[in-house]
């Protein structure tokens, strides 16, 4: 294809809400990018991701925009000229020389028009006018009757990026432009329309079921080629008919597994379509894996099951939510999905999901999963709202849904399809069905058209009709026992403790929130000082009572912060141990809980939010607590029955075999009791041992704690019979040791106390400092080293001092002076 990314200009259409130095005035505009990329390339608007500059900038969503560029074309001797629009976000009129050639109301779907008798010999103009989502949103908002949704926004009456409207964690930037490829495609005779390989294994083999389409511009024969590793096959299309079926039947290939199961081999499938005489028309090709994927939902002494299972392989899921890596698509380039990825894995992480209110991502995503072996579950783009399901929706929701399934067919990273979020059990709770009146809102898309067309087009992978979805309608949506199920009562209206009373069959949505990094605040924000309810902090802090929410939390654990940087320090740490304990919790309970999916991985904008990965890719104490509680290997304390067990997780091929010890010590390294185990845990599997009376009921509960260690491993279990801000931590005293070298600096702590949670915060005197731990409890005598990494020189003092260097002890002074 002959790209068209040159040359680009950009006006908005005049209106009395475009302000004065931007109207009549043209723009150079960037393709693949949109209205707000280019107008801050331009300088003429604030960055609207800093203080809350959003607010001054909700007239570009309102406004219609004029993208133009001329291009030379050179005829030849073709059949057809196609313009080909990969993506048009989102109310587009497109022109060529004056006359309409298109309109598009779909930001997931690619278009493709005839443009041949259009064209010229040396100088043409194409236009793409993109109308305000908000007007066309609101006139079918007007014409069918409102829906209930989440937000105040008519994000559910148009085919675009929901998010893009706002939410509890996004900003309000509703975007316009040519957000992906566009340019010229010559062709003649035929040319591939469609290529849709259902990949699957048959005992020992892999086999390759092909679908093919192809678009004539000649009623002639044309005959398709396809070959992967040692096998191949051709078939001729005869005149008349458009589509074809292969089959490829590979020997013996090597298996796609997910992460930590073994290894991603991936072979190269290529398609060609022929023409009579030997030329070729047209190609295709992808890397695909051979692995087996179903979904056990089958009914049990506990409810019913969701156990995802790979290659006849039962796969815990240890998953993290996936929203838009930025608000502006085009700034998320594959280099920038690699270091996400890479943060993923480093905690990880097997499986992300790609939520309903983003968008379907680019090939880069889906190919980078495919090598690193991470799962996907891919929502259908429905969010947290009634939608209509009368035209011209429902033949836009079609056809997206067609194109998009057939898109990602091919990758073995796919491994589930979901029909919406949270929209089942939004009709079940939310107050919608009086409001409704009777109305459509979405119901016939997830249980029965959705349903069809995966069921058609790709029946290789399992589809479940929503997230959460308890598999039945007579049974509630957010059944713990059955499906699927999102736990948000924890951060809305109830302690993390909480998340102990549940046991669930597989949790595909639960977070606590806190702060981004320091250094992404610092950079977002001019606050000065900045403080928790400073303006910038409140601006960037989305959710509904966000703040008091967190205040809830930290009042139940934790001492009183006596300064900001006390409160970013422990609303962080407060985070951290929530999820921990989720996820250890449900963990302990396999194999009736087969999954937890943590609500979420990243951010697109600097903001307090669930991420583990903050808005300008730092890395939040929670990843490092994700990393340690979604090991393969896991030893944790739980309650159970009153008393407390020790309960050993084996995410491996091989048996667990070890010695263990665990003691009761008082705060200051005492030993009162202990007891020693040898593990014995089969792969892929729990095993739960009760304690002992002596370990479990301390003499004094506010000075011991337990701690469990297994083998030689350094990772351990603490249990604390008691909440911090209830136990008298000692005044925290250590020994320091910074020894720089040439592009990182050493930090070795010895404790001459115990330190709990200590943490070091590098990027307070560097923004690209990091450092490779994060949360570690010494006991006294013990020693850990920090390494960081940074561009530039960092001072020692300041790495081993506040608030670079913090542990919960450092409340025991601020609390006296409080």
């Amino acid at each position: 294809m002959n790209l068209l990314h040159e040359g680009w200009t950009l006006r908005a259409v005049p209106g009395p809400q475009v302000p004065s130095a931007i109207a009549g005035r043209a723009v150079p505009a960037t393709v693949p990018g949109c209205v707000h990329t280019d107008l801050l390339a331009a300088g003429l608007i604030p960055d609207p991701y800093l203080d809350d500059n959003e607010r001054s900038l909700t007239w570009i969503g309102r406004t219609d925009w004029i993208y133009t560029t001329t291009f030379d074309h050179l005829p030849e001797d073709d059949d057809r000229v196609d313009l080909v629009c990969a993506g048009l976000d989102t109310i587009a009129t497109v022109s060529l020389n004056g006359v309409e050639v298109g309109r598009t109301e779909n930001m997931h779907r690619s278009y493709r028009f005839d443009v041949g008798a259009l064209l010229r010999a040396g100088a043409n103009t194409l236009t793409v006018r993109f109308d305000s989502v908000y007007r066309y949103a609101e006139a079918h908002r007007d014409r069918l009757g409102n829906r209930p949704n989440a937000y105040p926004e008519p994000f559910n009456f148009v085919r675009k990026t929901a998010c893009n409207f706002g939410w509890d964690w996004g900003p309000t930037l509703v975007t316009a432009g040519i957000w992906q490829a566009i340019g010229l495609q010559t062709w003649s005779t035929a040319r591939l329309a469609a290529v849709r390989p259902l990949v699957t294994v048959d005992g020992c083999d892999g086999r390759v079921e092909l679908h093919v389409e192809v678009e004539r511009a000649a009623e002639v024969p044309v005959t398709v080629h396809a070959t992967v590793a040692d096998a191949a096959s051709a078939v001729t299309i005869p005149v008349g008919e458009q589509t074809a079926v292969l089959i490829l039947t590979v020997r013996d290939p090597a298996r796609w597994w997910p992460r930590g199961y073994g290894d991603q081999p991936l072979y190269d499938l290529e398609v060609t379509l022929r023409a009579e005489d030997g030329r070729t028309l047209d190609g295709w090709s992808r890397r695909i894996g051979f692995r087996s994927v179903r979904l056990d939902t089958a009914p049990d002494a506990h409810g019913s099951a969701f156990v995802l299972h790979v290659n006849e392989v039962p796969v815990f899921v240890k998953g993290a939510n996936w929203i838009p890596d930025d608000a502006f698509p085009n700034r998320v380039t594959r280099q920038r999905l690699a270091q996400r990825f890479d943060q993923a894995v480093g905690a990880n992480v097997n499986l992300l999901r790609v939520w309903g209110g983003g968008r379907y991502e680019s090939a880069d995503f889906y190919e980078l999963a495919d090598s690193l072996g991470l799962l996907v579950q891919q929502d259908f783009l429905f969010a947290c709202a009634a939608y209509p399901e009368e035209e011209p929706f429902c033949i836009e929701v079609e056809a997206e849904a067609r194109e998009q399934v057939a898109r990602l067919a091919a990758h073995p990273s796919l491994v589930l399809w979901t029909g919406n979020n949270e929209n089942l059990w939004g009709w079940h709770d939310w107050n919608w069905q009086e409001p409704l009146a009777g109305r459509s809102w979405g119901r016939g898309y997830y249980l029965e058209l959705l349903p069809r067309i995966v069921g058609e087009l790709d029946p290789t992978r399992p589809y479940w009709p929503g997230s959460p979805w308890s598999g039945r309608e007579d049974v509630h949506p957010n059944d713990p026992t059955h499906g699927t199920m999102h736990i948000w009562d924890v951060w809305n209206t109830d302690d993390y403790l909480k998340y102990r009373q549940y046991v669930p069959r597989f949790v595909a949505e639960f977070g606590y929130q806190a702060p981004p990094a320091y250094a992404t605040l610092r950079r977002a924000l001019s606050d000065d000082p900045l403080a928790p309810d400073s303006p910038g902090m409140a601006h960037h802090q989305k959710a509904i009572d966000g703040d008091r929410k967190l205040r809830r939390g930290l009042d139940a654990h934790l001492p009183a912060p006596a300064d900001f940087d006390d409160w970013h320090y422990l609303t962080q740490l407060n985070q951290a141990r929530a999820i921990q304990l989720g996820v250890e919790h449900f963990r302990s309970h396999r194999p009736i809980c087969m999954g937890t999916i943590v609500w979420q991985l990243n951010d697109c904008w600097p903001v307090t939010s669930w991420a583990a990965v903050d808005g300008d890719g730092r890395r939040k104490p929670l990843w490092y607590a994700l990393r340690r509680a979604y090991a393969d290997r896991l030893l944790t304390v739980q309650p159970r029955g009153g008393g407390l067990a020790l309960v050993a997780v084996n995410e491996t091929a091989e048996a667990w075999r070890a010695p263990a010890t665990v003691t009761r010590l008082t705060l200051a390294g005492e030993p009162k009791a202990k007891a020693s185990v040898d593990l014995d845990v089969p792969a892929y599997s729990a095993v739960v041992l009760a304690l002992a009376p002596e370990l479990a009921r301390p003499d004094d509960a506010r000075r011991e704690l337990l701690v469990a260690a297994a083998g030689d491993t350094t990772e351990r279990a603490l249990w604390f019979f008691a909440e911090d801000k209830d136990v008298p931590w000692p005044t925290a005293r250590y020994d320091a040791v910074v020894e720089p070298t040439r592009d990182r600096h050493r930090v070795r702590v010895t404790a001459r106390t115990i330190l709990r949670d200590l943490t070091l915060f590098p990027d307070r005197l560097h923004p690209t400092a990091t450092v490779d731990e994060a949360l570690v409890t010494l006991l006294p005598g013990e020693s850990i080293s920090f390494t960081v990494y940074a561009d530039a020189p960092l001072d020692p003092a300041a790495l081993t001092a506040r608030p670079v260097l913090r542990c919960v002890n450092d409340m025991t002074n601020a609390q006296a002076a409080v």
